[in-house]
């Protein structure tokens, strides 16, 4: 059942929340939320049936989660906090959170932050390489095409470095409708990108010392694995692994299996 929690601003922010045991927040990738997303509902299902409670919510601007542009990654920083206000509830003092592709780089940016995160898991973070500007291009663009109320040329930016046949099959399948409503809130993803890349990783990421698992699937791009070695290679406490996947895409029970057992472990 959907319940909603009041951002610092004053938006209001669905989320499903299921099982108990350690808190975990999942944290969607660009245009993903709740009824647009059945593969991470039922990894949210399965992890909570390893004995967590696990909360899904849909990212402003997007489901039950409306909110007008800008949409930017401080604000999207409060609405894990109002979450993470609401899951602790003075019986945990920090919560683990799963992001993923630059879901995965909200919860870097989360973490960096100061919020109180136990454990991180991310799943394959498209990441430039450090110290280039490409993030800060492209924040720059889609800014352009945000403000100027072009949906379309918003996705056709966001999508650019993408192979051609995702963002081809996008425009042909049903779900395009739906991605042009939510194209404003991939500002904060793509702030989040760009964030990586605004001082050395291991200057910004000193302060996260949570234990953070990295994971690429088995069939990925080239940008995956190195980004992953970059993170690992830029944290104090990181490790990557290799899960069952391809095409960007995880399967969710073993997802849920590779979060469970990094978590309790």
């Amino acid at each position: 059942m959907t319940e909603y929690v009041t951002s610092a601003d004053g938006t209001r922010i669905a989320y499903d929340r299921q099982g108990s045991g350690p808190p975990v927040i999942l944290i969607a990738a660009a245009m993903q939320f709740r009824a647009f997303d059945p593969t991470t509902v039922e990894m949210a299902g399965l992890l909570a049936s390893h004995g967590f409670d696990v909360v899904n919510f849909d990212r402003r601007g997007r489901g039950e989660s409306p909110a007008e542009a800008p949409i930017t990654l401080a604000q999207t920083i409060d609405d894990l906090r109002a979450l993470i206000d609401v899951v602790l509830d003075g019986t945990d003092d920090a919560v683990a959170m799963f992001g993923f592709s630059s879901g995965a780089s909200i919860a870097l940016a989360a973490a960096a932050a100061g919020l109180p995160v136990s454990k991180l898991a991310l799943f394959e973070v498209p990441l430039d390489p450090e110290g280039g500007n490409e993030g800060a291009v492209f924040l720059a663009e889609l800014r352009e095409r945000i403000a100027a109320g072009d949906r379309a040329g918003t996705l056709e930016t966001y999508m650019a470095d993408m192979p051609p046949e995702w963002l081809e099959g996008a425009k042909q399948s049903p779900a395009w409708t739906t991605m042009l409503d939510v194209a404003p809130s991939l500002e904060a993803d793509a702030e989040s990108l760009a964030w990586t890349q605004s001082a050395p990783r291991a200057e910004l990421w000193r302060g996260i010392t949570a234990p953070t698992l990295v994971m690429v699937g088995e069939q990925t791009l080239p940008i995956m694995t190195s980004a992953a070695a970059s993170v690992v290679a830029s944290m104090p406490n990181a490790q990557s692994r290799v899960v069952p996947a391809d095409n960007h895409a995880f399967e969710p029970h073993s997802m849920a299996l590779a979060i469970a057992e990094f978590l309790v472990g």
